[in-house]
């Protein structure tokens, strides 16, 4: 058997819930209903925070919440109470969570989404499709989060931001909650009655207790499959969405002059204005539209280096994409693998300038959206449908010479993104099928013939659950084709992804005629995912050598089958000295499309919540076969020595206003082919209910005997050069965050990161499958490499007195700083001001100092680049 590297015990820590009798008489549980009443002959509540509009004597109040976490289906610290109404276009719900301890209530005043301190949530399953929901939480400080809720609660996504009202009061009963959601910020069809999933829950914060309306055994399987009912909302007509928000943007960039190019004077001076529009096709599809959008405000990516050669992935931020991502979501085969991945639109270009010497260049570092469309939503007859549209511009590099002339060089062509989603619930909820297709078109010319000129790529999902959804079955099945010139798709069968000119591959080869090329990939799985204790899952998964999903997907590698089973046992009933404790065991092996056994891998994980809400997570791994098809970049199979590597992190109190995070990872191989010692710390300090201030500090050090340096040639045969490489990486994120009140804040974000490798010890690849590493590879002797005054390595192999083969030096430091202060102000719901100073440096410091001289020199002591801006947005509500 064998298994995935994601580990089973993933529990929804939520928020929001009310209490008036707690009155369990035995285990069953028994679906509950809310009747809301209609408002008639009174004035709607003025949202204040105060329940005693009189409106409110309209409805009864509900409770008797149970716990949730930690002590599943036993009476709450704390009761609370809820009561709804409504009119033609708005819901209203009133909340009362008695506190007997009023003065212990955590109000934190934090930024939107944040979700700190006492709080409730109510949420909305107005589909009634069992899947997904809509979430609305307040806390005791009147700031309000928002969440679409997916894949019955396994996903949620905190970018959607609807217009809705809430407030919040604190009295010597406990506090109070107001709350009124437009009607068409929900999804609906329509009925007579509507019938809707409802939960409301709360979080005790000072105790990590979450108590629940409608109890949901821990054990279960689902999560909004489990929610109560809502009932009582009749003759309410659909409502649709039409919202405009028109953007201005006014830049000032500040960077360092340098002497003769036009380019870098000191200063520019853009301006930028768009449009982004949100219109109701039906009350459930919704047309999201974006015209020369700005990202402007959006968190830079963190600092990251990878010396396997392999592109690195990095999270979506800009929120036309991040919003509903998941119905355009379609990950196929563990990991980041998904035929979409939307940074690929607007991505930095692909192509170069040509200058000769003594021109200068201007380069776009991003490419340029013309405009994008997103049609999406869930009918209620459990379609959900997406298709995105998405145009790039031509973009040029500007490139001028010594007399002043200027010329253009195009290095990335208009380009058409499109991508459909569609996915068909059934078996009442419990199963779905569905299926995706994208489309990558470039207008191709000039020198761009080295990129597709078409990609295409399709897919099918499946997921039945039975038994109460305790066991399921999944899979799914892609296929990938990409078109382009000869030049193109020999380049793609070479990438480090593929690498079919492998010397030692019999079943790959490059073809450098080839104008096409198509690939296939997939999984399928089994488990158990819910019911008593145990969990556990095994599966398949493919990704044959010719996929390419890399135009607007994202595939890491090729040419893979991995077999993976895990088992894991839940202790979900507290005691007196722990909350929950999950262990599990996992299993995996490698192979790839020849057959050939790269990789096996046996894996303990444990993870405890003591009883004092302090954490542990500890676990394991005993790899005793590692080959890799890669490392040698196109060379044959390599392989690593036995590996073993263990972590340990454990942390504080998250309700206390200093908590912290420590740990550790440690990895060794024999004969110290290579190691890893991480070091973790981070930690979050509230000193007063308004201000947050967090710290996440690594450092790392991972010597290799074995990293790759370069290939060369000698006497027409390939050498493989290595080397051991001293690598240390530290970085270090800042964050703090300052609410004046829940709709303006101040927030910085601030990360140093620096990386440096320093080799030593060069060899050459023997037999790269030796088990003993002395046959893997030779040294080279002293006599045979010396390194001259421009810092090339020269090699005379055979030692006859001439130069045979040489290197540059892989010496490197790398130094990044980048930094955002962001102050955001919601001056009326759905419309901000964003004041926004961005900094960053980046270079290349001396790889024989130290991490800390390298800190002082490349960003304490150097002039960094500046972006100020102001962005306004206003949003008509049509």
């Amino acid at each position: 058997m064998s298994l995935s590297g994601w580990t089973v015990g993933c529990f929804l820590i939520l928020a929001s819930t009310t209490w008036a009798q707690y009155q369990p008489d035995n285990d069953e549980v028994v679906q509950r209903t809310y009747t809301a009443s209609k408002i008639i002959d009174h004035s709607a509540p003025e949202i204040d925070g105060h329940l005693d509009d009189p409106v409110w004597e309209l409805a009864s109040w509900d409770g008797n919440f149970v716990e949730w976490q930690p002590a599943e289906n036993t009476p709450p610290g704390q009761p609370t109470d809820f009561k709804m109404v409504y009119d033609d276009k708005f819901l209203y719900v009133a909340v009362r969570c008695f506190d007997s301890v009023p003065q212990k209530i955590e109000r934190r005043l934090s930024r939107r989404d944040s979700f700190q301190g006492d709080r409730v949530t109510v949420m909305i399953d107005s589909y009634h499709d069992k899947r997904t929901a809509f979430a609305f939480t307040t806390t005791a400080a009147g700031v309000k989060g928002e969440e679409f809720m997916s894949d019955n609660g396994n996903n949620w996504d905190e970018s959607w931001n609807p217009i809705w009202y809430t407030n919040a009061k604190i009295d010597e009963q406990g506090y109070t909650v107001e709350m009124k959601i437009p009607f068409s910020q929900l999804k609906f069809g329509k009925a007579e009655e509507q019938v809707w999933g409802l939960q409301v829950f709360r979080t005790l914060f000072r105790d990590n207790e979450r108590s629940v309306w409608q109890r949901i055994p821990r054990e279960v399987a689902g999560f909004t499959s489990e929610f109560g009912l809502l009932r009582g909302l009749q003759d309410i007509a659909p409502q649709k969405q039409l919202e405009i928000q028109p953007f201005a943007v006014s830049q000032y960039d500040t960077y360092p002059e340098e002497e003769g190019n036009p380019f870098r004077d000191g200063s520019d001076y853009p301006f930028n204005v768009g449009l982004d529009a949100k219109i109701g096709i039906t009350n459930d599809l919704t047309l999201d539209l974006t015209v020369n959008p700005d990202f402007g405000q959006v968190d830079a990516d963190p600092g990251a280096i990878a010396l396997d050669g392999f592109q690195i992935f990095f999270q979506e931020r800009r929120p036309f994409f991040v919003e509903n991502k998941n119905i355009f979501d379609f990950r196929f085969a563990g990991g980041n693998d998904n035929l979409f991945y939307s940074r690929r639109i607007g991505r930095s270009p692909q192509g170069f300038a040509s200058p000769a010497d003594g021109e200068f260049v201007d380069a776009p570092t991003n490419t340029t959206i013309l405009g994008a469309a997103k049609f999406s939503g869930k009918t209620k007859d459990g379609w959900s449908v997406g298709l995105l549209e998405s145009v790039t511009a031509n973009m040029y590099a500007r490139v001028v010479d010594q007399d002043g002339e200027e010329r253009k060089e195009l290095v990335e062509p208009l380009t058409n993104y499109l991508v459909g989603r569609v996915q068909k619930d059934f078996n009442n909820r419990n199963s779905y099928i569905g299926g995706i297709f994208t489309a990558t078109n470039r207008n191709i010319q000039d020198d761009l013939s080295f990129l597709h000129r078409n990609a295409y790529t399709g897919g099918i999902d499946f997921r039945h659950s039975w038994k109460d959804r305790e066991y399921y079955v999944e899979g799914n099945l892609v296929l990938s084709n990409v078109q382009g010139s000869e030049e193109a798709i020999s380049i793609t069968q070479q990438r480090l992804t593929h690498l079919f000119q492998r010397v030692d591959a019999g079943h790959v080869e490059v073809d450098p005629n080839r104008t096409s090329l198509t690939g296939t990939g997939g999984k399928f799985e089994m488990g158990k995912a819910g019911g008593g204790n145990w969990r556990y899952e095994g599966g398949l998964l493919w990704r044959s050598p010719e996929l390419e999903l890399n135009d607007v997907g994202f595939l890491r590698q090729a040419d893979e089958i991995v077999q993976y089973a895990e088992v894991y046992r839940l202790f979900l009933k507290p005691t007196d000295w722990y909350r929950q404790i999950n262990m599990g065991i996992e299993q995996n092996t490698n192979y790839d499309f020849e057959g050939n056994y790269n990789r096996i891998q046996y894996q303990f994980n444990g993870f405890i919540s003591w009883i004092n809400n302090w954490w542990t997570e500890v676990g394991g791994a005993h790899k005793p076969r590692i080959f890799s098809n890669t490392v040698l970049r196109g060379g044959p199979r390599w392989r690593y020595s036995e590996e073993n590597y263990a972590f340990l992190f454990f942390g504080s109190d998250q309700s206390k206003k200093f908590n912290f995070v420590m740990g550790y990872v440690n990895s060794q191989a024999k004969q110290d082919n290579f190691s890893l010692e991480r070091y973790v710390l981070r930690f979050q300090y509230q000193p007063f209910s308004s201000l947050n201030i967090s710290l996440s500090t690594e450092y790392e050090k991972n010597p290799n005997k074995t990293q790759y340096v370069t290939e060369t040639d000698f006497n027409g045969d390939p050498r493989y050069i290595l080397g051991g490489i001293d690598q240390q990486t530290f970085s270090t994120s800042l964050r703090f965050n300052y609410s004046i009140n829940p709709n303006l804040s101040i927030q910085f974000y601030g990360q140093p990161f620096i990386s440096r490798g320093v080799y030593s010890d060069f060899n050459r690849v023997m037999n790269p499958v030796a088990e003993d590493l002395n046959e893997r590879v030779s040294l080279f002797t002293e006599n045979q490499i010396s390194k001259n005054e421009s810092g090339t390595y020269l090699v005379d192999e055979d030692l006859d007195g001439q130069t045979d083969y040489s290197f540059s030096d892989p010496d490197f430091a790398f130094v990044q700083f980048r930094s955002n202060l962001v102050v955001r102000w919601e001056y009326i719901p759905g419309s901000e001001l964003f004041f926004v100073w961005s900094q960053g440096v980046t270079g290349f410091g001396d790889p024989m100092g130290s991490l800390g001289s390298n800190l002082d020199r490349q960003i304490l002591g150097q002039k960094p680049d500046n972006t100020f801006l102001i962005k306004a947005t206003y949003r008509f509500i049509l």
